[in-house]
């Protein structure tokens, strides 16, 4: 599968554009924190961490099906996919009409590729398109975009539209009034990369992962994770670390902890070092994908590294092409595949439960239950019509 992976939504890096530009409606013109970067400083956004925590539980849960449940690897990664041929909705909050037809029209190349649709609700009488409210009961649209909150960020697949993702009253979650994908400030400055960046969360949004994870890939040891040798800590006027007097540079740790992102250890480590995971669909490492990141030359131990990324960072490339047929393919048999995959998923959720986790009730106040219940109607929702 590419150097795509179906999975949990880890960091979002892109350099931004100086120049101001300005695409929202008066409302958007407020101030937004990312109008203040310049092109050399990168933000990297996760979700939340009470979205990240149960996101956690959840998927640790779903792993423990495994044990009981022969043939079911991949489970975490099944129940994330939408369904083949299925329309998924997609709603705004903020931002103007000009704005949501640029993103509609940026992810045609995503689904031009694949058998799967993004639907942007629009009203061809008023030539608006469709939105979600904070307020909504009922699931407006599977995908629930804002240009509000901080960087860019998306849930992965199908956690954009369960319930138990996040807390019940954060911005952010599986809920019908949570945002599911973010794109930080375009309503007041969009990114020179604007395209790559909608695209990339829009392919997180479909099931795919950060390339700079793959398993099979070389940017775990090609990373400058410490400081060059006798560093001093030096800031810019914004608080970001920056190369000391004598030219000697922060590493990854030193860097992520100032501004804008003000990451601590554990938060790089789990956003950028790379972990085993059986769960994961990890193909061919690609360095033209578009869900590889362009990090700065620090970053990196050297130059040449492999993991630096050779695409231009808007374009899909060939192997995320791949990954796209692989989740969402448009063959009768392959198609068949996938549900008879979902459909063994059901009968492992509503059947005898497994052994559950030790302390996982008790500390998350999820029972069993309810999440078997969630997830199978989650795995019901992505079936094709009449399955």
């Amino acid at each position: 599968m590419s150097a795509t992976q179906c999975g949990l939504d880890r960091s979002n890096a892109f350099a931004l554009n100086q120049g101001k530009q300005l695409f929202g409606s008066e409302d958007d013109m407020d101030s937004h924190e990312l109008e203040h970067l310049t092109p050399d400083d990168v933000v990297l956004d996760a979700v939340p961490d009470e979205v990240e925590a149960t996101v956690q539980v959840r998927d640790a849960w779903l792993r423990s099906l495994r044990q009981d449940a022969a043939g079911l690897e991949f489970i975490v990664s099944d129940v994330r996919r939408w369904s083949p041929g299925q329309k998924v909705r997609v709603a705004f909050i903020g931002g103007n009409t000009a704005l949501h037809q640029d993103i509609a029209d940026a992810t045609k190349e995503i689904t031009e590729t694949c058998n799967i649709g993004l639907d942007f609700g629009l009203d061809p009488q008023t030539g608006r398109f469709r939105t979600w409210s904070a307020q909504d009961a009922e699931y407006a649209a599977e995908i629930r975009v804002r240009f509000d909150l901080k960087g860019y960020f998306s849930l992965v697949g199908t956690d954009s539209i369960d319930p138990n993702i996040g807390a019940p009253m954060s911005a952010v979650g599986g809920r019908p009034g949570q945002c599911s994908l973010n794109l930080g400030g375009f309503a007041v400055n969009r990114p020179q990369n604007w395209r790559g960046v909608a695209r990339h969360e829009f392919l997180h949004a479909l099931a795919f992962l950060h390339s700079h994870q793959n398993m099979r890939g070389p940017c775990e040891l090609a990373f400058r994770w410490e400081d060059d040798e006798g560093y001093v800590p030096s800031k810019n006027e914004q608080g970001g670390f920056i190369a000391d007097a004598a030219g000697r540079r922060p590493g990854i740790y030193t860097y992520l902890a100032g501004f804008p992102n003000f990451w601590d250890k554990a938060k790089v480590d789990h956003n950028l070092r790379t972990k085993e995971d059986p769960t994961v669909v990890a193909g061919p490492f690609d360095r033209a994908s578009v869900m590889l990141y362009r990090f700065p030359a620090l970053f990196y131990k050297n130059a040449q590294t492999e993991c630096a990324p050779l695409g231009d960072g808007i374009s899909l490339s060939e192997g995320d092409r791949r990954g796209l047929r692989l989740l969402y393919p448009k063959p009768a048999a392959e198609i068949a595949a996938i549900v008879e995959q979902k459909q063994a998923i059901l009968g492992v959720l509503e059947g005898p439960p497994p052994a559950a986790l030790d302390g996982l009730e008790t500390s998350q106040r999820v029972p069993r239950s309810i999440y078997a219940r969630d997830v199978a109607r989650l795995v019901r929702r992505t079936l094709p019509l009449g399955v």
